[in-house]
């Protein structure tokens, strides 16, 4: 593999992470406050939305998870040698 190659690699990994995790806790947001009913602009009450609040909180749960093995895969080496644990198995160490 190329240095090049290499480099697009890393670049696509960082914006997908770095710009899609982002804008898909927006999204989340934006599916929660929608759920949550309130005040129209002309006044009148909005009913809550179960199924978007549902959703909103579906996508925490999906960007929480995606924060957790993160922190796994950073801190796998020291999982396995003082736990004797690999928390992805069916990927190489190195």
């Amino acid at each position: 593999m190329t240095y090049v190659e290499e480099l697009v690699q890393v670049l696509v990994v960082g914006l997908v992470l770095g710009a899609g995790l982002p804008a898909v806790f927006a999204a989340g947001l934006v599916a929660f406050s929608n759920g949550a009913g309130g005040t129209n602009t002309d006044g009148t009450v909005a009913a809550p939305n179960p199924v978007m609040k549902f959703l909103g909180l579906l996508v925490f749960v999906l960007i929480g998870l995606v924060i957790l093995a993160a922190i796994l895969w950073i801190t796998r080496t020291t999982i396995i040698h003082h736990l004797g644990f690999d928390p992805f198995p069916g990927f190489k160490k190195g």
